[in-house]
């Protein structure tokens, strides 16, 4: 049975961190054996030397091509054994074609990373994918756990290093489309009033119009919060209407009746300012957004071939 920690970081599921997912990589394919049932023709002899055959190594199955670019079939295996164990874990339901897709999302999307990550000129030596496998036996309690878990997971040394060099090199390409997120950027301090019925939208933006305080209008719908939104950039609210509506007025304006899945919003802006400070959630926001335009971008772009069934 795995120990304690070693179940814990299992759990902590496929695509949460990419240290992590690194430990989900390729496995060797064990050679099938020639037929050796056939009897073999023994060569008259002659002056000429008999050449001497070359042995070329049998390709191992891919389960993918991204850009030209094979991913071994054992390394989608391995990914799929660790998502499953994950899902047992969690107690997740999620049928075998879920798996399987999330497996062939995240395999191509590491895939992408890491070519555009050695087109940018990264490069990791033995000695800095050694430092890798050492942290990573160090998190586990040591370097038998870790050659335990590459064993339960199916991996040979050989294709644990491969896999582990292509994590290594996507997380570098993430980290270096996060960086590109400058820490400020445009930004409005907003107010809302949201509710469900759009007659009562209406009648709240007929009071507006007649000259009603919008603070207090917002208090008498939402005691709580009292519909404040705070300090945004463009592409933070999850609703793009109300944000596109409220970086369309200026201070002190209102907006007409907004609706979306959640209701009927009214917005109101408080401040605006040109280059302000991000908070930490919204560069965060903003660079996990940065990452997924990106990927969107790339697979675009690139020519990707699903091998398993």
């Amino acid at each position: 049975m795995p120990s304690p920690k070693l179940k814990k970081i299992i759990a902590f599921g496929l695509f949460t961190a990419f240290v992590l997912a690194a430990l989900s990589g390729c496995r060797s394919v064990t050679p099938q054996p020639r037929d050796l049932t056939a009897t073999a023709e023994i060569p008259a002899q002659t002056d000429t030397p008999a050449a001497t055959a070359t042995v070329t190594p049998t390709p191992e199955p891919g389960a993918l091509m991204v850009n030209g670019e094979s991913v071994p079939l054992s390394e989608f295996d391995a990914q799929l054994k660790q998502l499953q164990a994950a899902d047992a874990e969690l107690a997740k339901t999620r049928t075998p074609e879920e798996q399987r897709q999330m497996v062939l999302d995240e395999l191509i999307d590491q895939t992408l990373l890491a070519q555009a990550a050695y087109a940018a000129g990264f490069v990791l030596d033995d000695a800095g994918l050694q430092q890798r496998i050492d942290a990573l036996a160090a998190d586990l309690g040591g370097q038998a756990a870790l050659d335990g878990w590459i064993t339960t997971m199916g991996h040979t040394s050989t294709s644990f290093q491969s896999a582990l060099r292509r994590a290594a090199a996507s997380a570098w390409q993430r980290d270096t489309l996060m960086d590109s997120v400058s820490e400020s950027a445009e930004q409005v301090n907003a107010q809302q009033i949201l509710v469900r019925s759009p007659d009562t939208a209406a009648d709240i933006l007929r009071r507006l119009n007649a000259g009603a305080e919008f603070a207090t209008l917002a208090a008498e719908y939402d005691p709580i919060t009292k519909g404040i939104l705070g300090w945004f950039p463009h592409g933070y609210l999850t609703q793009p209407k109300v944000e596109e509506a409220a970086f369309g007025l200026e201070p002190g304006a209102f907006s007409a009746v907004i609706e979306t899945d959640f209701g009927y919003h009214i917005v109101y802006v408080l401040e605006r300012e040109n280059d302000r400070t991000l908070s930490v959630d919204a560069r965060l926001t903003l660079q996990h957004k940065a990452i997924e335009n990106w990927l969107v971008e790339q697979r675009a772009a690139a020519t990707v071939e699903i091998l398993v069934p």
